[in-house]
């Protein structure tokens, strides 16, 4: 008998479209001293010039002693002259169990024994302060299914197309998907001839969305969280979407979740008009599908109808209208403890979480981080501990109590850290926050609530080693409109986006208070501006900044997320493929590190101790790849084996040929 096959199109997009808030928008605050004629392309050097702040000299001497690379529209990853690369733990590379080879055959069994897809946030923990060995750690944010599934071969499918055979999905297809999400760890070794290898070890392992984790913090056993998996509401399976990542002070790792909406769906109404509570239209819950329909799996495990949201029973107990509720925190995992669970820490709020950075502890005070949530209009975040660090006896306990801000950037330069905490700022019952659980389930509208600023798409952090300075990437925000344009976002139609730095009051980072100014405005030659003010160029123009990261000698890494459907199209054409660029935070000069394949977003960046070695994820290459193309075969990369194969998201192994620190 045939089977009955249905496309169902996706939309395209990693990102799910943001509620907006309403909340008063930057410029709302702030004077209108910036019209739109003067930050149009062409126009910005007469009205940026005066968000940015000299820089202060710092030490002598060029931190950026590495030539350039220049834009790149090839498919293949290009470094400085005297740079060699590696490709190391490509999606399906076995790391544990049985060891299954990889192939587009692989079953949803032999993918939990592998290397996840879409490699993201990392970081390298050094085995007894070895830069020679160590656990790699890597997120996997996401799937291309038709990438991943043979059965999916000849279809004509676009990027987030689902299909359905008979109205459902092959449950073994979903299994694999979910097999394919979480986290990898996986020890790794300089062999003698100079190259990185996995190692088999017992520390290696996968953590997936079906991984049993448990939930502590406020949230922990509230009514928000409580399913039929969990009726007590203390855990939850899985974890999905983990984008940018972030190392504690006690070595452990940090894995976000980001676009984690996308995967649910509710379809409840009242009177013919949809019935989603706040915990899900906030962050844009889907009605009619999800993005991959894994609650169609044709087995009907209830580990895959969980992701189905709808009201289906009397009680939440005894249905999964809370699971949503149980996605969007920071994901704490102990790499040296393979048999450790997973902790959702649930006082760090909950949103699309990019990652986490962490403050220099200091003995006898409270440990501090930092978050954004990315997405359009979208707030930045601190944490402040309860408890005061201590070397001794610190853990994951000091993320179980304490004070989350949202941040409020002002017009002359300063900012304010405003308390997300029940019974301050207006949270309290009457308008809506009956206890900080529930403060925190809604962060997004906590953080409205209490008069937050709405930010372009807030990403990744870094903390710079030498001044304390927090730096936050603001990818972009093209629905910003003219009069909705401020100091700290002041293009309308953000295509490029920029990156804010701020001081905390006293240099302090528990602080209350903050000053703020640009570090770097995004764009072309026309349109891009550096920290003293000067057009970008050939050496360092680029657009939409995402990861940041700072090396032990205070340079930051900067690596670019064009969207891949936009990649060398129109307005995005100069910038070629995504990068890796790097900057002195002294004296504002950027140069280009690294170009990466077609298609694809550079991802994740840590190095070993002696920061001779580093490594950089490629994510996704050949996404976007048009319905006809995959049709008849031709992915939109084929990276790294290159000839006809599949493409696939990978680790980079950087390292000089002198053998010299990276960057220098």
């Amino acid at each position: 008998m045939s089977q009955a096959i249905e496309i169902i199109p996706g939309d395209g997009c990693d990102e799910p479209p943001c509620l907006e808030t309403g909340n008063p928008r930057f410029g709302d605050l702030v004077t209108r001293r910036l019209k739109r004629r003067d930050v149009l392309v062409g126009g910005l050097a007469s009205a940026l010039v005066a968000l940015f702040v000299r820089p202060s000299g710092g030490r002598a001497g060029n931190r950026l002693d590495f030539k350039p690379v220049p834009v790149s529209r090839a498919d293949c990853v290009a470094v400085p002259e005297g740079y060699r690369v590696q490709v190391l733990l490509p999606w399906g590379e076995p790391i544990l169990g049985r060891m299954p080879a990889f192939t587009i055959n692989n079953s949803g069994e032999d993918q939990a024994m592998q290397i996840g897809s879409h490699h993201d946030g990392m970081h390298f923990f050094a085995i007894d302060g070895s830069s020679d060995d160590g656990l790699l750690v890597v997120n996997h944010e996401y799937v291309e299914p038709r990438l991943m599934q043979a059965s999916a071969s000849g279809l004509r499918l676009g990027v987030d197309d689902a299909y359905l055979i008979d109205g459902r999905r092959p449950a073994d297809d979903v299994l694999k998907e979910m097999n394919a999400h979480g986290v990898s760890v996986v020890r790794i070794h300089r062999e003698a001839d100079g190259g990185w290898a996995a190692v088999a070890d017992p520390r290696n392992r996968r953590i997936t969305a079906l991984t049993p984790m448990e939930l502590a913090g406020p949230a922990r056993g509230s009514d928000f969280v409580k399913t039929k998996y969990s009726p007590d509401g203390t855990s939850v399976r899985g974890t999905l979407s983990n984008c940018a990542s972030g190392a504690t002070p006690w070595n452990t790792y940090l894995a976000a979740e980001e676009n984690w909406a996308l995967y649910f769906r509710n379809d409840d109404s009242k009177d013919g008009k949809p019935d989603q509570p706040r915990e899900h239209s906030q962050y844009r819950v889907p009605r009619g599908k999800t993005r991959y329909h894994w609650e169609l799996a044709d087995n009907g495990d209830d580990a895959f109808v969980r992701f189905d949201a709808s009201r289906k029973a009397p009680s939440p107990t005894e249905d999964y209208r809370n699971e949503p509720n149980a996605f969007g925190w920071m994901v704490e995992i102990d790499p040296f403890q393979p048999d450790a669970v997973p902790v959702k820490r649930t006082a760090l709020g909950r949103f699309a979480h990019e990652g986490v950075v962490f403050a220099p502890p200091t003995e006898g005070r409270p440990l501090v981080c930092y978050s954004g949530d990315d997405a359009k209009f979208q707030f930045i975040y601190k944490f402040v501990s309860a408890q005061p660090y201590s070397k001794a006896n610190a853990g994951g306990h000091l993320l179980n109590d304490g004070t989350l801000y949202a941040a409020r950037f002002n017009d002359d330069g300063t900012g304010d850290w405003l308390a997300l905490a029940i019974g301050q700022n207006g949270l309290t019952s009457k308008n809506g926050f009956c206890s900080q659980a529930e403060v925190l389930v809604n962060t997004r509208a906590a953080a409205k609530h209490v008069g937050a600023t709405r930010m372009d798409r807030p990403e990744s952090g870094a903390i710079e080693p030498t001044t304390g300075a927090v730096y936050f990437s603001l990818t972009s925000n093209i629905k910003r409109k003219p009069d909705e344009v401020d100091k700290a976002n002041p293009r309308a139609e953000n295509y490029f986006g920029h990156i804010v730095r701020w001081t905390e009051e006293g240099n302090d980072h528990t602080a209350t208070r903050f000053r703020w100014q640009l570090f770097v405005i995004g764009g072309d030659q026309a349109s891009g501006r550096d920290l003293t003010g000067r057009p970008l160029n050939e050496n360092n123009l680029f657009a939409c900044p995402d990861g940041l990261w700072f090396d032990a000698d205070g340079r930051l890494w900067i690596q670019t997320d064009i969207s891949d459907s936009f990649l060398n199209k129109g307005r995005y054409e100069p910038f070629g493929n995504n990068a890796m660029l790097c900057a002195d935070p002294q004296t504002g000069e950027i140069r280009r590190f690294l170009t990466g394949p077609l298609r694809q977003e550079i991802t994740g960046v840590t190095t070993t101790p002696d920061g001779r070695t580093m490594f950089v994820n490629v994510q996704h290459p050949g996404a976007h790849t048009s319905a006809d193309e995959f049709a008849h075969g031709g992915p939109g990369s084929h990276w790294p084996a290159g000839g006809s194969t599949v493409p696939r998201s990978a680790t980079l192994v950087i390292t000089r040929e002198d053998g010299d620190i990276v960057g220098v």
